[in-house]
């Protein structure tokens, strides 16, 4: 059984900076990609940032120079970076894990979901 379990979320005044952790556990041989999702109220949810095994990075245009993806291929573990903060950053934040190799198959996951709120 995989699981993600995301942490680091919480409230901060616009300009600050939190950093996201996702943590992949269970019986994992690879992952081929990670990435965190956010959803506001009323809104559907989007790919924020997105990184493959060898390191290749996607980054939606309204994170762009803000926000850095980074992994621990070691440790199935991703993190989000995520500095100069606004009010509109202000979603629940999934992790996703897409093409979890284990030995049932190739499946992908996604974390239970993590409030950040941006608010003076």
């Amino acid at each position: 059984q995989v699981q993600l379990v995301e942490s680091g979320g919480g409230l901060v005044q616009p300009g600050g900076s939190l950093r996201l952790s996702c943590a992949a556990s269970g019986n994992i041989f690879s992952i081929n990609a990670m990435g965190w999702y956010r959803q506001a109220p009323g809104k559907q949810r989007e790919l924020v940032a997105r990184i493959i095994r060898e390191g290749t990075t996607y980054y939606a245009d309204s994170v762009k120079g803000r926000f850095t993806i980074s992994r621990d291929n070691a440790r199935n573990t991703a993190y989000l970076q995520m500095n100069s903060l606004k009010p509109e950053d202000t979603a629940v934040y999934y992790c996703n894990a897409d093409g979890v190799t284990t030995m049932s198959g190739r499946e992908d996951y996604w974390g239970q979901g993590t409030q950040v709120t941006v608010s003076s």
